[in-house]
């Protein structure tokens, strides 16, 4: 997944998008405010990259919202914005700087074999080259 989906995904799984009392999660919540500020500033407040993430942030547990945001992403290619890649990686930080962060991080590696996916209360390891190849059973 690369970062811009990463942060969004991960900060809205996380629910900071919802006003924060304490002044770490308001960094966070800041972050992504910056962020998404900085997709409307590029892509347009009307774009369809921003409406993804507004339908994520309604329905956050419907993965295809998820997948749409990563999808437009890809589309507008914004994770090749040096604002927008900025500011996706600073909220990752802020996210990973929280008590427990590294599982509000969530991860998506899908390959011609499958989904694995770590979010909420787990822990995975995933090592990012090439997929070997799949043996045929005899």
């Amino acid at each position: 997944m690369d970062p811009v989906t990463q942060a969004i995904v991960s900060a809205v799984a996380a629910g900071i998008t919802s006003s924060a009392t304490d002044v770490a999660k308001q960094a966070v919540v800041d972050a992504y405010n910056a962020l998404k500020s900085a997709l409307k500033k590029r892509f347009g407040d009307d774009s369809k990259i921003v409406a993804a993430v507004n339908d994520l942030e309604k329905e956050p547990d419907f993965e295809p919202n998820a997948d749409a945001v990563a999808g437009r992403v890809a589309q507008v290619k914004a994770d090749q914005d040096e604002e927008i890649l900025a500011a996706a990686q600073a909220l990752l930080e802020k996210l990973k700087a929280q008590p427990g962060g590294e599982q509000h991080i969530k991860m998506v590696v899908k390959d011609s074999i499958g989904v694995a996916q770590a979010a909420g209360g787990g822990t995975a390891t995933v090592t990012i080259g090439e997929v070997p190849e799949k043996k045929e059973k005899k």
